[in-house]
């Protein structure tokens, strides 16, 4: 009975976790060696016969029968007159099998060989964990809010498996509460210790991309390929769609008729404003496609190898003076994504306005300081004449910077110029 106490019957832990017959009989056998070798020094001699189903266990130990008082170790030898009292017509040289019981190992071994074998287990189901999680990186996957900490949310799946959706993975309008069904992609799965942890996103470029595959048949079927994805994320994105069937039109099964089938995945991104686009190996067209809504006179590209920041080069985008803005896009956001997405460096130059009647600002680096000419970079103003030509009030909304720099830094370009 008290080997049924012991591991509260195998067949419990064998419907509780999820674990095969086999390798729980593996499990078991290797606790029990283990404290058989503590207990007795080697566990050589020793047969497990364990049933897991029935919770039955049986150790056997092995001994050869010597001469009184010859025994030189009591684990593999017995003497003849301790033989005889488990059968009285062993003799010198003959094997003897003796049952030994759980309660001979002592309270405080079968106390530390439960807390083995528990901790066996928990061990085996973090690497089933690990090992299921890994193959699903990259995938859609759906968790209920457990709790909330000011630097993640933490998730648990129909499993009891917990998820973790830090901070900085969360859209900026994302609010969950308790119980609330959240899905994102599972980004990254790793072991600390032997717990896995479970990583889901939902600011990934990804995660759109998969919700795509997931609410869009001819995608999801590959008539339509998914050529690029760019994204801030809970603000704009800007996908890159492209088909081998001269039938489909891309873009109009992308967003469906007044956008009936996009409007799900935007709901999901929190109201992101998605841009679908025809992808081409055309370069020039492709830019001129991903600057949309802007119309582009022309451009010059200058392709450039080895990169430190990866891009294949830049490109001088040429436009009319009142599409600027349409290009650069508030706080900059459209041209940002079209950089990504076309994977250029992409410099807005206004059409009629040769370079050298112009002057870059990082020419001004000595009088004008670093993080202001950042401020106007960001929102697509790299030169003087573009400063000069934007409005104070304009300018202040659309930077972080205060009326009386902004006014300071056009009269150190204007003196510039008059010059």
């Amino acid at each position: 009975m008290e080997n049924i106490a012991l591991i509260d019957s195998f067949s419990e832990f064998k419907g509780d976790k999820d674990i095969d017959r086999v390798t729980l009989m593996s499990i078991l056998e290797e606790v029990f060696r283990a404290a058989l070798k503590r207990k007795f020094g080697s566990d050589d001699n020793f047969d497990i016969i364990i049933n897991p189903d029935k919770g039955d266990l049986e150790i056997w130990r092995n001994r050869i029968v010597v001469a009184d008082g010859m025994s030189e170790d009591d684990n593999e030898e017995i003497e003849l007159s301790e033989a005889r009292k488990i059968e009285p017509d062993f003799e010198i040289g003959e094997d003897v099998s003796e049952e030994v019981k759980l309660i001979d190992l002592g309270r405080r071994a079968i106390l530390a060989l439960r807390q083995n074998l528990i901790s066996k287990i928990h061990e085996h189901d973090s690497t089933n964990t690990f090992k299921h999680f890994k193959e699903l990186e990259g995938d859609i996957y759906s968790a209920e809010v457990h709790h909330i900490r000011h630097n993640a949310i933490i998730l648990l799946d129909d499993d009891g498996n917990e998820i973790v959706l830090p901070k900085s993975e969360q859209i900026r309008s994302d609010y969950f509460r308790k119980g609330e069904s959240v899905r994102g992609i599972i980004k990254s799965v790793e072991l600390r210790g032997n717990k896995p942890v479970i990583i889901l996103s939902r600011t990934s470029p990804q995660f759109l991309e998969k919700l795509f595959e997931q609410e869009i048949p001819e995608v999801f079927d590959g008539l339509i390929t998914i050529e690029g994805v760019a994204r801030i994320p809970g603000e704009k994105a800007k996908v890159a769609v492209d088909s081998y069937d001269d039938r489909i039109d891309p873009v109009g099964a992308c967003v469906g008729m007044k956008g009936s089938r996009i409007h799900g995945i935007v709901r999901e991104l929190g109201n992101e404003n998605i841009d679908v686009i025809n992808y081409t190996k055309n370069t020039q067209l492709f830019i001129a496609r991903a600057l949309s809504p802007a119309k582009v006179v022309s451009m010059k590209i200058h392709e450039e190898e080895g990169r430190e920041d990866g891009k294949k080069g830049r490109v001088d985008v040429f436009l009319l003076p009142e599409e600027v803005s349409k290009a650069i896009g508030k706080n900059g956001v459209n041209i940002r994504l079209a950089s990504q997405l076309t994977g250029f460096e992409l410099d807005v130059q206004r059409e009629g306005i040769e370079a050298e009647d112009d002057v870059e600002l990082t020419e001004f680096s000595d009088e004008i300081e670093a993080w202001v000419i950042k401020e106007f970079q960001n929102i697509g103003l790299d030169t003087a004449r573009s400063v000069l030509e934007k409005d104070v009030a304009e300018l202040v909304k659309r930077t972080d910077l205060e009326e009386e720099t902004i006014l300071e830094v056009q009269k150190i370009l204007k003196d510039e110029f008059e010059d």
